[in-house]
């Protein structure tokens, strides 16, 4: 199974980087953009080395990160 898109609301995010450091294949990774509260969110690092394991999405305390699968 293979990652269509990770969908990132940078604005609900509160930048807290569970989501990075729960990743088992480091697919995401801190961004050096803000949000408008001044919070670095996570971007994609590298799309092909998601395993749709939604682990980010489960563990969003702030429902931010939504994985779509091809």
């Amino acid at each position: 199974m293979k990652a269509l898109e990770i969908k990132i609301d940078k604005n609900l995010c509160k930048g807290c980087g569970i989501c990075v450091d729960v990743c088992p294949k480091n697919t995401l990774e801190s961004s050096n953009e803000v949000n408008e509260y001044a919070l670095f969110y996570p971007r994609v690092r590298d799309l092909d080395s998601c395993i749709v394991c939604r682990l980010c999405e489960l563990y969003c305390p702030d429902f931010a990160i939504e994985v779509k699968e091809k």
